[in-house]
């Protein structure tokens, strides 16, 4: 009784569901474990951790005084400390601590960050007086702050010394604004108008149109520009005067003591003395800089903001090319083309497209986009420019295009299967009541198919955002000198080279010469492009979804 119960279930197909059903559960646990993991990694990077200090001593040498963050603590067999030429007694247990510390202070040990052995810690404690210095160059800096100086006169020091350091940071904080603004805005509106009138006057010597006349007009415009780079330049030398004015009188915690330009300050903070609330303060003014700002120190401090505006705005422009190609392609084939070997064989060849590796995608828009549509348009178009090509190297058009080749099968396959769901009767009615057949396309066809054009353009934005390697050869650096979108003419550069997050993340996690500092950027970019990646596609599922509704009754 109990076989034939056993095998009425087996047959119900129920254990199927319940494999499933399991399946997709451990899957979902897997995905949301993996996004924890980067969470938490990334996001602890950035929690102002307590500085201990602490008497750090190996065995049959002096101890010394250490001084930094915690950062790592993890579990080392005695016997491969010992095989590291450490000296690493016989007797004790199996298991030693081996601890990473963020020492800080590079211009005096050399690194950032050094690992010790838990054990020959003792005597650690965590005084309110440290205080942690925050540096555009060289790191941060762990120790003590003696004086406050403008100039050569002292204006500060012992306790009154922190107020007056973060009365000074502030004010430096408006000087650092007041020059990227000047130097990225002002200044570069001003070269990027030179660079076009040294063009414009290249242009007229290689057609022999520059008779004295034209001559005169150029030479009154560039003065014109000289005049005004002149007084910004003035302005420009007065501001990196009072930025460079003060500095500070600090000292280690081993009795070194240093001179620091407050210039190459960015925070300063004691996080040994901060409450709760100003560590969640603080937490959050780093993750905001972390999102808006500019990187710098080799791309492990500061923000990825160009590499964020990068990203999305590479992934609308290809949404906007591959779309209407997908969607005019799927329609011919689902609606025009005679159905036969011919139309099979396409069909066949858009879905093996859909697996070749991503590198050799980078590679064709290497070989034609750049180098043979770019050179052409060059040749053409921008004569005056060379030997230095315009449209012949690699840029955010030809990125976009070649992420739009790339994702162009997804779109076509995703858009076709959402006009062979419609039946055929709501053609014929359309029809039977007069209207045309491109009528009946546009009217009817097309807004029923729309939410299954949305599915193939998420599938699309899920993958483009993600692709780092074709990436790479056709319009991606490390560090881009600006924004593809400004107030210069054109606005829009399709041109220029831009930042990205996947590569980011590669440059930083393998490129990086400092890698116990990039590690956790890995993370917090990774989680950064998962968040991009996820909002660029709940926009179009909220799209999908009015569109669904909208046209749902032409269902019935």
């Amino acid at each position: 009784m109990k076989k034939d119960s056993l095998t009425n279930w087996i047959k119900s197909g129920s254990p199927w569901i319940w494999m499933n059903a399991g399946a997709v559960s451990i899957a979902v646990i897997m995905t949301l474990g993996l996004l924890a993991v980067i969470a938490v990694r990334g996001m602890a990077h950035f929690w102002p951790a307590d500085v201990i200090v602490a008497d750090y001593q190996v065995p049959g040498s002096e101890p010394r005084l250490l001084a930094g963050e915690r950062v790592q603590a993890e579990l080392v067999p005695r016997a491969r400390l010992a095989a590291s030429g450490l000296p690493v007694a016989a007797e004790g247990g199996e298991f030693m601590t081996r601890e990473l510390l963020k020492v800080g202070n590079r211009e005096v040990y050399g690194a950032d960050f050094t690992w010790v052995v838990g054990e020959w810690l003792s005597n650690e404690r965590t005084p309110r007086n440290i205080v942690v210095l925050e540096r555009r160059e060289w790191g941060n800096f762990y120790g003590e702050l003696l004086n406050v100086k403008e100039g050569d006169n002292l204006v500060a020091e012992g306790e009154a010394a922190w107020d007056e350091l973060q009365r000074r940071i502030a004010r430096i904080d408006q000087l650092h604004g007041q020059i990227s603004h000047l130097e990225k805005v002002d200044i570069g509106r001003i070269n990027h108008g030179l660079e076009r009138l040294r063009l414009k006057t290249r242009k007229l010597e290689l057609e022999q149109r520059l008779d004295a006349a034209a001559q005169a007009e150029l030479d009154a415009e560039r003065a014109e520009w000289d005049a005004e780079y002149k007084t910004l330049e003035g302005r420009l030398a007065s501001l990196y005067q009072d930025f460079n004015r003060d500095s500070i009188g600090v000292r280690t915690l081993d009795g070194r003591e240093l001179e620091i330009s407050l210039g190459k300050v960015v925070r300063a903070y004691q996080p040994n003395a901060m409450s709760v609330p100003q560590k969640l303060g603080f937490y959050g003014a780093k993750i905001w800089e972390f999102v808006s700002d500019e990187p710098r120190e080799a791309n492990t401090e500061g923000g990825i903001f160009p590499a964020i505006f990068g990203t999305v705005l590479m992934t609308i422009i290809m949404a906007v090319i591959v779309t209407p190609f997908g969607v005019i392609a799927a329609v011919y084939l689902r609606e025009y083309a005679k159905q036969g070997v011919l139309t099979r064989i396409i069909r066949i060849a858009v879905n093996n497209l859909a697996g070749v590796p991503s590198i050799v995608y980078g590679v064709f828009g290497l070989g034609f986009f750049v180098y043979v549509l770019g050179g052409s348009l060059d040749r053409i178009f921008y004569p005056e420019a060379a030997p230095a090509p315009v449209f012949g190297t690699p840029g955010l058009m030809w990125a976009s295009l070649t992420l739009a080749i790339l994702t162009l099968p997804v779109v076509i396959v995703a858009t076709e299967e959402g006009l062979a769901r419609i039946p055929r009767m709501i053609r014929e009615g359309s029809l039977a009541l007069g209207a045309t057949k491109s009528e009946t396309l546009w009217k009817v066809v097309l807004p029923m198919a729309s939410p299954a054009m949305m599915t193939g353009l998420i599938l699309a934005v899920a993958r483009a955002a993600g692709e780092v390697a074709p990436l790479m050869l056709v319009g991606v650096v490390k560090l881009a000198p600006s924004l593809p979108l400004n107030g210069n003419y054109p606005y829009l550069h399709l041109d220029q080279k831009i930042m990205h997050l996947g590569f980011h993340i590669y440059d930083v996690g393998f490129q990086s010469p400092n890698v116990e500092a990039a590690r956790p950027l890995v993370y917090a970019t990774a989680l950064l492009l998962v968040l991009v990646i996820a909002t660029l596609n709940l926009s179009a599922v909220v799209i999908r979804n009015h569109l669904r509704e909208k046209y749902k009754a032409l269902d019935h």
